[in-house]
């Protein structure tokens, strides 16, 4: 299947919670104008006045979206549910998923190697179903005196992997100069800020730099070797720290530097254009590009001329058995919500919704979920 759908980029964030820890109710159900259908049956214990509680964690790249999404769901169709989703970061989401302590995971890296090994040696060689849920842009954000939102600043590729590796190390160095024209930039050092705990975030944007950084030698993870800079804990971390340090520059979830008003860099991509980062232009990242059977699709340095160049998925992993029969229909339902009544609110927040195509494939992967 091809990703063919491209979203319309919404001016407006509306004022929203980054808090760690999200606890907030949420059900299943409603309708939609699209060609897929939406999650329209009740799921087992929808509307019967049963509280069903569900736990999540992992990625705080959606975390946004899925606390409007969770929000949304109860207010809108049904109160019975309880989800409480922790922003604790990929890779503690995929740990807390393979030991079975969640009832869902939430990653921006797929589930591969060591912890898909982990995960079939847990639960006698099934295999894990991983589902996405949106696309999106991590930005490069920074923190210049006397620099806005409306004045931002452009990078080459061999500029910002200079500044990650450690080659150029203050604002006014020369190739910063050369990328910006005309602008004047001060005599300040540069402060790499990058995420401190395994993070999805940190896999999408090491897997580009892998591809177009040379010198590179951290490889490619949720975790890895930074040869500069400091840390933060989540995407709120790192925005934090942007923030409140003048020279500072890092990556983050495009939602968060929108936010908390954080000018973003233009980045050059492969085609050799410079691209301001928003929904539309993330989504050309994904256009035409095949997605493979298990939904792990990558796209490290996009090959459309107007593509932002660093986007990626992020993912819901689900079991393959569930023990409980209303839990599993309510976060089923909730996961068809969120798709196709709830992708008014991805494009709101400026994340990329799923193709149809897509949609339907995920309803049925998420049909073959069997119930003890």
């Amino acid at each position: 299947m091809l990703f063919s759908k491209l979203v319309s980029r919404r001016a407006s964030l509306v004022s929203i919670s980054l808090a760690t820890a999200v606890t907030i109710a949420a059900c299943g159900g409603g309708t939609t104008d699209g060609e897929v259908p939406s999650a329209t049956e009740p799921a087992a214990g929808g509307g019967s006045g049963e509280a069903v509680a569900l736990t999540g964690a992992g990625a705080s790249f959606p975390a946004p979206l899925y606390q409007r999404w969770f929000d949304a769901y109860n207010r809108e169709v049904d109160s019975n549910a309880q989800v409480s989703y922790q922003s604790v970061g990929s890779g503690a989401g995929l740990e807390q998923y393979i030991a079975g302590t969640v009832d869902f995971g939430a990653s921006d890296a797929p589930i591969q190697g060591d912890r898909l090994e982990s995960f079939k040696a847990a639960y006698d060689d099934a295999d894990p179903i991983q589902v996405p849920m949106a696309g999106g842009a991590v930005v490069l954000a920074y923190n210049l005196p006397d620099f806005t939102v409306e004045e931002e600043i452009s990078l080459a590729r061999e500029t910002y992997c200079g500044i990650i590796l450690g080659d150029i190390t203050n604002w006014n160095d020369p190739a910063i100069a050369a990328d910006n024209e005309g602008v004047e930039f001060p005599d300040l050092p540069i402060t790499w800020a990058h995420r401190s705990d395994g993070s999805g975030t940190t896999f999408i944007f090491v897997n580009h730099v892998n591809e177009v950084c040379d010198g590179w030698e951290g490889g490619v993870g949720t975790s890895v070797d930074w040869p500069v800079g400091v840390g933060g804990q989540g995407n709120e971390g790192v925005a934090a720290q942007i923030q409140q340090n003048e020279g500072t520059i890092g990556y983050v979830e495009y939602a968060y530097a929108k936010l908390n008003e954080i000018p973003r860099a233009s980045l050059e991509n492969a085609s050799g254009n410079f691209v301001y980062p928003d929904a539309e232009a993330a989504s050309l990242a994904f256009e035409g590009v095949e997605v493979p059977e298990d939904f792990g699709l990558l796209v490290p340095d996009p090959s459309n001329a107007d593509a932002y160049p660093i986007a990626g998925l992020t993912w819901i992993l689900v079991y393959p058995e569930y023990e409980n029969e209303a839990t599993w229909e309510t976060l089923k339902s909730i996961l068809l919500w969120g798709l196709t009544d709830g992708q008014d609110i991805t494009t709101e927040l400026d994340y990329v919704p799923m193709p149809d195509s897509i949609v339907e494939r995920v309803r049925e992967v998420l049909d073959g979920v069997q119930v003890n």
